[in-house]
């Protein structure tokens, strides 16, 4: 396992594991922890026996959103907000090409529903809670949440959780597609390992191509969409 400043990284097998861990902020996420996040995602990337990646959080949460302590370090929120994104580490995750899991449990909030979001499949623990407080603290989400939000729970669920900010368990999660399924507290690492293993167990080739065609066909007409898809199902033959 190898051990950054802000999260863990290790692969068993054919699946690549990060795990947040800044347990004692709830794997708030900081500017440390966007560059160690860069550098594992950068490895997953380049490693050609990464056939699957799993993401989990150390501690009470998977991710509490923003290290907001560093606001203060700069001159204005604007400012901070800006260093904090400068690195594509979004762009990043969801450019991987193999099967991406996210096990979420305790709280996922603001930067944490966004991180998850740019996973391909999401399994949430039964007592996991998730907000947008963005605007209630005098901000707009910076890591995708206005665009991936609506694109999953909808136009009129987004404009919701992220205007009133509230927190929503996860049956509610579940039922605007935030989460993918739901499983007992206990048995989250189990279910998400599993899952993760049998995608990485599956053809590498059929695996991207069938991850590529719903990315590619996802904002394009649906003759554009089929054609896209017909493409690559040649290309695996």
């Amino acid at each position: 396992m190898s051990s950054f400043e802000t999260l863990l990284y290790e692969k068993q097998g054919l699946v690549a594991h990060i795990s947040l861990d800044r347990p004692e902020v709830l794997n708030a996420y900081n500017m440390q922890m966007r560059d160690d996040f860069s550098e594992a995602l950068a490895a997953v990337r380049d490693d050609p026996d990464v056939r699957a990646l799993l993401i989990t959080g150390q501690g009470r949460a998977f991710c509490a959103g923003a290290d907001l302590t560093e606001f203060g370090t700069a001159p204005s929120q604007t400012v901070a907000r800006r260093v904090r994104w400068e690195r594509d580490v979004w762009g990043q995750l969801l450019s991987l090409p193999m099967p991406v899991v996210a096990a979420v449990h305790g709280y996922c909030i603001g930067s944490g529903i966004e991180i998850a979001l740019l996973c391909d499949i999401r399994i949430g623990a039964e007592s996991a809670v998730f907000a947008m407080p963005e605007v209630q603290l005098g901000m707009i989400p910076a890591a995708g949440g206005t665009q991936t939000v609506p694109r999953i729970a909808g136009w009129s669920s987004a404009l919701d959780l992220l205007f009133t900010g509230r927190r929503i368990g996860s049956e509610e999660a579940l039922s605007l597609g935030l989460l993918t399924r739901v499983v007992r507290d206990d048995q989250l690492l189990v279910e998400a390992w599993e899952l993760t293993r049998r995608l990485a167990d599956l053809d590498p080739r059929l695996a991207v191509a069938a991850k590529r065609a719903l990315q590619r066909g996802a904002d394009l007409p649906l003759y554009e969409a089929l054609q896209t898809e017909s493409m690559l199902a040649v290309q695996v033959l």
